[in-house]
């Protein structure tokens, strides 16, 4: 437990150092839109900042996923918003460099809630297909 939290500052700190000019600053982890959480995504390199952003993208694009999953579970009433395709070739990296992507294609998204972009996102790329009378 102890080692999360020395993680955990350790990440702080290196948020903190970073350069004035660095497109990640402490807020766009805490921000909660749609262009802070692109910002995270498109993090690279192996520096503790980057692998940072980019676990923090992963973990939400993961659990956004699940809670997903479990609110449009097979009987239930609701709608899955996308359904992702039965292909192994696909990766949480992949659908992290689409989703940047699709944030650069639809700059107006940026403002939006982080989780209602990536729900906007996951629609437009992985659409669920037709059912029976039209209806998806």
């Amino acid at each position: 437990m102890a080692r999360g939290w020395m993680g955990a500052l350790a990440l702080a700190a290196a948020v903190v150092a970073a350069p004035a000019g660095a497109q990640l600053m402490p807020s766009t982890f805490t921000g909660g839109t749609t262009g802070d959480l692109a910002k995270l995504c498109a993090a690279e390199g192996g520096d503790a900042l980057s692998m940072g952003a980019r676990g923090w993208c992963e973990g939400f694009m993961v659990g956004a996923g699940q809670f997903h999953r479990s609110i449009t579970a097979q009987g239930g009433r609701i709608r899955p918003i996308f359904c992702l395709p039965n292909d192994p070739s696909l990766t949480l990296d992949k659908v992290r460099l689409a989703f940047v992507a699709w944030v650069a294609a639809n700059p107006g998204a940026a403002g939006d809630r982080a989780v209602d972009g990536a729900m906007r996102f996951a629609n437009a790329t992985y659409p669920c297909p037709a059912r029976a009378g039209g209806k998806r």
